[in-house]
């Protein structure tokens, strides 16, 4: 029996029979049904007015309550920043006025003959998620895959399990037929499965870069579409021409949310050496303030931790990082904010300072709240040094010089570039990563041209000219 517990204080929501490897091939065996609906749907080209986007939007405020509810219980994630998660859910309105602009292209060529291209669906497409934003990934994974007229089929991690099932109610009560948008629940092994399986034309996934690169090679197996938005170890750029407040705000946002669990954060922090003392000043005590508590409360900053193998992980991070030398200024430590939370994995934001660049903090992917102070002095040094990792998935830039920000812009090697803010996520803005950190993008009309093949039609307006 796997039990899901509460991540608060980890008491237990329900209980589930775990599922045996017959069992989930019989659940995926039901593709073959699925793909039998997406034929149907690109056959009466009907999925754009099944995704009623307002219906959906309408349909989604009535869930909050509960949507709330769910993951604060699933993930720790604190109170406010779901309520503020809402909005990227939207993605779904983005996608739905796109999709109507999903085009070809006409070429005329010589002697009247002309050649068309068309945009048609890929399929099947498989999904997993990651449990630090569950509803979010299964919203920009489905929104754009559906609108193609593809059929979707999503594993979120057995983490977080419950918000993809409630986002199938959704869709369900905004007009979705049965079948286009499906759940299956289980361990890696049942992701593998999804991903070997003949009948999915496409998987998009999230995760770190070992499950990524299985993911891949499973793809290349079956000659499939693959997206894959993986980890980072980003780079958070501060110099000293920068508005200090600014740029201690933009390092909390690029290292503290979520507990530290978001994959772009920018957890290499550099900062110019000629205001370091008056940025760590300002960026301890505000750490320090930062309220630890129950995800439910509405003043609380910081939530729990996912699990006891990840708070355990990131605790030996910080003591791996005393050893290589760094210091810590506060934090890394575990916490109990008081008696009746004493089941939940709860730790204090950590600030390292005297760190080094081939130190193991500073290159590994943490996924903690634990940020790498490092100083610099030049612009072309830190631009190195920044790009000195096999990640590259965001990088912050922090100054009031408009050229030296788009000049650094240019030259570092990620796929998300933040000037004067950190991790913001407009629903028509593109998100994804260079090198390590992945293939694709979610969002924008990039996420469009992924969930879809182009066929090429060449019409020959004359006679046939053979050698023969």
């Amino acid at each position: 029996i796997v039990i899901l517990s509460s991540i608060v204080n980890y008491q237990v929501l329900y209980q589930r029979m775990a599922a045996s490897i017959s069992g989930i091939v019989n659940t995926i065996k039901e593709l073959e049904e699925w793909l039998l609906v997406y034929q149907y749907c690109n056959t009466i080209k009907e999925l754009e007015e099944w995704l009623l986007v307002y219906q959906y939007c309408n349909t989604i405020k009535e869930w909050l309550l509960v949507y709330q509810y769910i993951s604060i219980s699933e993930n720790g994630c604190w109170y406010i920043r779901y309520c503020n998660s809402i909005k990227y859910c939207n993605s779904i309105n983005y996608i739905r006025g796109m999709a109507a602009s999903i085009s070809g292209e006409f070429l005329q060529l010589s002697n009247g003959n002309f050649n068309y291209t068309m945009r048609e669906p890929l399929g099947v497409v498989g999904g997993i998620g990651a449990w630090n934003y569950p509803f979010q990934m299964a919203t920009w994974k489905s929104s754009p895959a559906l609108a193609c007229g593809n059929t979707f089929v999503f594993k979120p991690s057995p983490f977080t399990p419950l918000t993809a099932v409630m986002l199938g109610e959704i869709y369900k009560e905004a007009g979705l037929p049965d079948g286009c948008y499906n759940v299956i629940q289980g361990e890696g092994e049942t992701g593998a499965l999804l991903g070997n399986h003949p009948d999915v034309n496409k998987m998009t996934f999230t995760g770190s870069v070992p499950t990524g690169t299985k993911v891949m090679e499973a793809c290349a197996k079956g000659i499939k579409h693959v997206g894959l938005e993986l980890g980072g170890k980003s780079p958070c750029i501060i110099f000293n021409d920068s508005n200090l407040d600014n740029a201690v705000s933009g390092a909390m946002m690029a290292n503290f949310f979520t507990q530290g669990q978001v994959c772009s954060n920018g957890t290499r922090v550099f900062v110019q050496n000629s205001i370091m003392g008056p940025f760590l000043a300002k960026i301890v005590e505000r750490t320090k303030n930062m309220k630890i508590g129950n995800p439910n409360h509405d003043d609380t900053k910081v939530g729990a931790t996912i699990s006891e193998e990840q708070a355990l992980k990131v605790l030996a991070y910080v003591d791996i990082a005393k050893k290589e030398g760094a210091s810590v200024l506060c934090g890394g430590e575990r916490v109990v904010p008081d008696a009746s939370l004493s089941g939940g994995y709860y730790m204090s934001p950590c600030i390292l300072v005297n760190c080094e660049d081939h130190m193991t903090v500073v290159k590994d992917e943490i996924f903690g709240s634990v940020m790498s102070v490092l100083g610099f002095d030049t612009e072309q040094e830190v631009i190195s040094r920044a790009n000195d990792t096999e990640f590259g998935l965001a990088a912050g830039v922090f100054t009031n010089d408009l050229k030296r920000a788009h000049r650094v812009a240019s030259e570092l090697e990620a796929g998300s570039l933040y000037v004067n803010n950190y991790n913001v996520y407009p629903v028509g803005v593109p998100f994804g990563g260079y090198k390590k950190s992945g293939l694709g993008r979610e969002n924008g009309p990039e996420a469009l041209d992924l969930f879809t093949q182009v066929k090429s039609v060449y019409v020959e307006m004359g006679d046939v000219e053979a050698p023969f």
